[in-house]
């Protein structure tokens, strides 16, 4: 159990730091208030901010999982064997 908890870390920190960078990006570069989404304006900054952060890391989660699907498969170390 301890090896699967291992391997969604391996999956999810670096998909987080990736959004946390992403996140970074768009608050220096992008006005939420001049997005317009359907012809709608964004209801406010936080919101949009969230929902960016979150979506960002759905996809990078996303990414990483399949890089981690792809990995060649490896003989279980003896310190996880249970």
């Amino acid at each position: 159990m301890r090896l699967r908890a291992r391997t969604l870390m391996w999956i999810l920190w670096p998909a987080f730091m990736a959004a946390a960078a992403g996140s970074a990006l768009v608050f220096a570069l992008v006005d939420p208030l001049d997005v317009a989404v359907l012809g709608r304006a964004v209801t406010g900054r936080m919101g949009f901010y969230s929902v960016f952060f979150l979506v960002s890391w759905a996809i990078t989660t996303g990414a990483c999982a399949l890089t981690a699907w792809l990995l060649p498969a490896r003989e279980p170390d003896e310190e996880y064997e249970d």
